[in-house]
Order: C-alpha cells, then sequence, then structure tokens
C-alpha cells in the first residue's frame, strides 16, 4: 500500500485527504484494515502504537473550528457503530500479531491508548471534535473495550482485582464464538483462552506432584485452584471414579446403547445417564423430575424421530442450557437450586457426563459457563461463594479429564477396612503425566 492511497506517515500523518469524504464507509474501512495488517508485520510496535494514535486520537485536539479529524469525517454521517467496528477489528489486527510473534507486553499500551489525555473533552474543542470524543469515551466505557482489556488480564496478579479475573479463559471463549465479533477478535480470544487453560493443567499437574512429595518444594508450583488443601482430596475423588467403571467407559457404553433410538426414547435414557449413579439420591428427586419434565417438552413434535447427530448434538446443548442459563443472561432455575443446595460437585459431574458423550458440546458448556459469570460478577466474591466453587470444581474436573493430562490414583500403604468403613483417599497419591501425541 503506497502513502498516496493511505496517508499516516510522517507529514501526512491523517487518513482521509480532502477528497476522502467521498469514499464509501467499507472502502474506507477496508485501507485501514490492510494498513494495519502491512506496518504491523514491518514495524516496531513502538511505531505501530504511533501510526494508531496518529489516526485515532491526535486529530482530536486541533484548533481549526472546521476541521474534521482524520478518520472520523467518514463516520459523521450517523456511522457511530462503524466506527466502534473499526476501532475492534484495528486493535485486534495489531493485538492477534503480537500474541503469536509474542510481543504481548504491547497490547497494555495499545489498551492505554483509549484512556489518553487528549480525549478529555476541551471547552475550546470545537463541536465536531467535542463529537468525535463523546463517541470514543462510549467506546472506552462499553462491553467491546471490557473485551479488550481481557488480553492484558493475564498479566495482573490473578489474586488482585474482581474475582472474575481468574475466569477469563471462559469470557474469551464467548468472544470467540461471536460471529459478530472480527475474525481477528475471535482467533486471538480462542488462542490466549486455550493459553491460560493449558497454563492451568500444567500449574494443576505441577502441583499435585510437588504437595505429595515430602522433599520437593511447593513454592515453585502453587496451587492454581483457590479450594487450598480441599482440591487435592477433590482430585483424589474424581481419579478415583476413572478405571472400569469410569464415566468415559459408561458413556461409550451409553452412546452404543441408544443408537437408533427415537428422540423419546434418547431423552429417557439421557436422563437415567445423567442421574444414574447421583449420590445423595433424595435430595435431588426435586430437581431431576424438574429437569426431566422440561427435557420432555423439548421438541416434542420431533419425538417419533430417530436421533441423528445433529439432533443428539442439540439435545445435548439443550441439557447444558438446562443446567446453566436457559437465555445466556440469568441462571436457571436448575443452576440456581443445585448451587444453593450445595451440589456443585454433583452439577459438575453431570456437565462432565454430558461432555463425554458430545465433545462438540463442550464449547456450548464453556459459553455457557461465562454468561453464567458475567451474570454474577456484579455481585461481590462473598455473595457468590457458591458459584465460584461450582467454577473451581469444574476447572479441576475438566483438567483432569483433558485429552492431554492423564491422572492415575496408586494405593501407597494398606489399611484396614471393615464393611462400613469409607475409602481413606490420604493412603492414596495421584500422579499425573503429559500424553505425547504420536
Amino acid at each position: 500500500m503506497t502513502a498516496n492511497r493511505l496517508s499516516i506517515s510522517q507529514e501526512n500523518s491523517h487518513y482521509v485527504t480532502s477528497n476522502s469524504r467521498q469514499l464509501d464507509v467499507q472502502t474506507a474501512q477496508e485501507e485501514v484494515y490492510s494498513f494495519f495488517v502491512e506496518i504491523v508485520n514491518k514495524l516496531p510496535p513502538e511505531d505501530v502504537l504511533r501510526e494508531f494514535k496518529t489516526l485515532f486520537i491526535d486529530g482530536l485536539d486541533c484548533e481549526y473550528s472546521d476541521y474534521i479529524p482524520g478518520i472520523y469525517s467518514v463516520f459523521l454521517d450517523d456511522n457511530e457503530e462503524e466506527l466502534y467496528n473499526t476501532l475492534k477489528r484495528c486493535c485486534y489486527i495489531i493485538i492477534n500479531n503480537w500474541k503469536t510473534n509474542r510481543k504481548d507486553k504491547y497490547i497494555q499500551d495499545l489498551v492505554n491508548l483509549f484512556v489518553h489525555e487528549n480525549l478529555k473533552i476541551k471547552d475550546n474543542n470545537p463541536p465536531v471534535v467535542k463529537t468525535c470524543k463523546v463517541w470514543l469515551e462510549k467506546f472506552a466505557n462499553s462491553k467491546d473495550y471490557k473485551d479488550l482489556k481481557l488480553f492484558v488480564t493475564k498479566y495482573e496478579e490473578s489474586s488482585k482485582g474482581h474475582w472474575a479475573n481468574r475466569y477469563t479463559s471462559y469470557l474469551l471463549i464467548d468472544q470467540s464464538v461471536n460471529n459478530k465479533n472480527p475474525k481477528e477478535q475471535q482467533e486471538a480470544a480462542r488462542r490466549l483462552s486455550k493459553q491460560m487453560k493449558d497454563k492451568f493443567k500444567f500449574e494443576l499437574a505441577m502441583y499435585i506432584a510437588r504437595s505429595q512429595s515430602a522433599v520437593s518444594s511447593t513454592t515453585r508450583y502453587k496451587n492454581p485452584s483457590i479450594l487450598g488443601d480441599q482440591a487435592l482430596r477433590l482430585i483424589k475423588a474424581i481419579v478415583l471414579k476413572k478405571g472400569v467403571f469410569s464415566h468415559e467407559n459408561i458413556a461409550h457404553i451409553f452412546i452404543k446403547q441408544t443408537a437408533n433410538q427415537t428422540l423419546k426414547e434418547f431423552k429417557a435414557s439421557l436422563e437415567k445417564y445423567l442421574f444414574f449413579p447421583v449420590e445423595n439420591q433424595e435430595s435431588v428427586e426435586t430437581w431431576r423430575r424438574q429437569f426431566a419434565h422440561s427435557l420432555s417438552f423439548w421438541k416434542k413434535d420431533y419425538n417419533q424421530e430417530i436421533i441423528t447427530k445433529e439432533l443428539f448434538l442439540r439435545t445435548c446443548n439443550r441439557v447444558i442450557d438446562y443446567l446453566t442459563t436457559e437465555n445466556s443472561k440469568e441462571p436457571s432455575q436448575l443452576f440456581i437450586l443445585l448451587i444453593s443446595q450445595g451440589h456443585a460437585l454433583t452439577l459438575v459431574i453431570i456437565l462432565l457426563k454430558i461432555i463425554l458423550i458430545c465433545r462438540n458440546s463442550r464449547r456450548h458448556l464453556e459459553t455457557r459457563i461465562a454468561h453464567l459469570i458475567r451474570f454474577y460478577e456484579k455481585y461481590s466474591e462473598e455473595e457468590c461463594k457458591g458459584v465460584i466453587k461450582f467454577i473451581e470444581i469444574f476447572n479441576i474436573t475438566f483438567a483432569i479429564y483433558a485429552e492431554n493430562v492423564e491422572y492415575n490414583l496408586i494405593k501407597m500403604e494398606e489399611e484396614e477396612q471393615s464393611s462400613n468403613q469409607q475409602l481413606n483417599l490420604d493412603s492414596y497419591r495421584v500422579f499425573s503425566q503429559i500424553k505425547v501425541d504420536r
């Protein structure tokens, strides 16, 4: 791209020339995107930041009352939303490149540009400039900007700030599946979410190894969960279910047994599979009936249809909705009931069993968790103890059942057991091993 096509360098510091008002918005946007794709691959991050600032910010303090600052002239005819879309995509073009090339530290500088001193409205600003500054101020207070800030969350101490910061990986997943977001944003969100989840899985495996060794230091690898010592016992209890009667094996049996069933038959089989065996059967019977009632009325007109792959997936996704959030905004009645009654682990195991029969529902589930986090984040950590415990158990459980990590429980010492004696988890040790693809 030549300087004549896009005037953002040296003395030609503004994108829009006197002839640019005739350009339609889409043409202007594509030229801006192409420009940033080009310079982010060629210039140092400091220069890219300077060009971004020159284009969107520096022109907002011009002394001339008839001056329309830079690119804003393209959007002044009621195209405020398109300005936001342009800002977003330019940001994610840059972020994607810097993430790929491990230049993450500059992302904070990019995000901070939107709280720049120049963005404050001044008395001597002409009306058109004030309008542009109001637009940028609205962007800096929008959900889009909040999403942008997620890309610097990982560099903050997880123990600081809002409790929801600990679960950024889910909020990023939600960004990655939203087709309204620019493709660059979806890709950047998908990549960073995976990095965060992989980091958690690695730290959990190392914590398990260190915490069970008398000679190893536990300071190097801290517990990535906030459950404290309870986390290790939880891990042992979950791993104990692996083996011949593991959740995976039961899932394989279920898939084979339900092949060629009608939707009505599949619904009944699914209910039995998810809720049996569930501990404290009496205490969960109420919400089991509520679940069965809701599921029975879903797609009732299709009850006699043979279950297909598509219908299988849609049914599993619908079950996830019943157990988390049905409208993407508020928690479902079943979720509230389970969490309020202290059945966080039971809920996680049921969700795990869904994913084990339908791994394509994993992204849908993680998106629903993101929606729950968005709903509850307006409350304090103290008010959200049950929800936070659920997410922590979910993180650990799904890390244990991850495809690239294998956990095994090995008995280290003999113990005397009577017929009514509970299993002593303290006599077992958990061993984790990263699986290597062959």
